[in-house]
């Protein structure tokens, strides 16, 4: 199968790269690209920043160089709206939805213990727990910036979709920093902006930044076990 799989930053790939063969760099009109084997699938990752845009404009440009995809995959790291997501949970969205617009996913077997539920695609990072909680009210089970913009390109080209994410933020926590004032236009965030930030109240921010990393680390690994051993 040829299997495209989108995600924000590289490193949501990096659990995912340890387990394929045969990677090279792949030049298309986005940040990064790689294709590999993985398991019996031919595939093409592909990042371009968060947000549900260029997200979108990722499948776009994997496209453009003649990549057939017969499954597009939006893949990295969510907050978690349902209170018992721990941290490297792997949830495959059993719907994602955007807007106003509600995007059916097509059936993923395999790849180890993972739950299901529903995906909800939010225009900026859900930082509190108060809004988590509202954006799960409906019984969406994690959130993201990508799926939408993904699954709406892989819905227009007639192509399934599936969305598999791993926590990196529990539903009751409110995040002390606010990565929302240093993502930049291109879709990343100011590393340079997220210190500075930190350094204002370190006694908080930069622990918090520490134990993410460390969290997105292993959720990352937990998105590598899974690809490893999943069937679309």
């Amino acid at each position: 199968m040829k299997l495209l799989m989108v995600a924000a930053e590289p490193r949501e790939f990096s659990g995912v790269l340890k387990r394929a063969r045969e990677t090279r760099a792949v030049g298309l009109g986005a940040h990064w690209a790689r294709s590999a084997k993985l398991g019996g699938n031919d595939v093409l990752l592909v990042t371009n920043g968060a947000g549900r845009r260029r997200a979108a404009a990722a499948v776009e440009a994997a496209v453009s160089v003649g990549f057939e995809p017969q499954t597009i995959a939006s893949v990295g790291y969510c907050g978690a709206l349902a209170p018992e997501l721990g941290v490297a949970d792997v949830v495959v969205a059993d719907q994602a939805a955007g807007g106003a617009e509600t995007y059916r996913t097509a059936p993923v077997s395999g790849g180890g213990r993972f739950l299901r539920g529903g995906l909800i695609t939010v225009d900026h990072v859900a930082r509190t727990a108060e809004e988590k909680r509202v954006l799960g009210a409906n019984g969406a089970k994690v959130v993201d910036m990508e799926a939408a913009g993904v699954a709406e390109r892989a819905r227009g080209m007639g192509v399934p979709f599936v969305g598999i994410k791993a926590v990196t933020d529990l539903a009751g926590e409110t995040m002390e920093n606010d990565f929302q004032r240093v993502l930049r236009p291109d879709g990343h965030f100011d590393t340079i902006g997220i210190l500075e930030s930190g350094l204002r109240k370190p006694l908080t921010r930069i622990p918090e930044l520490v134990r993410l990393g460390w969290r997105c680390a292993r959720a990352s690994r937990a998105l590598g076990v899974f690809f490893a051993d999943c069937r679309f």
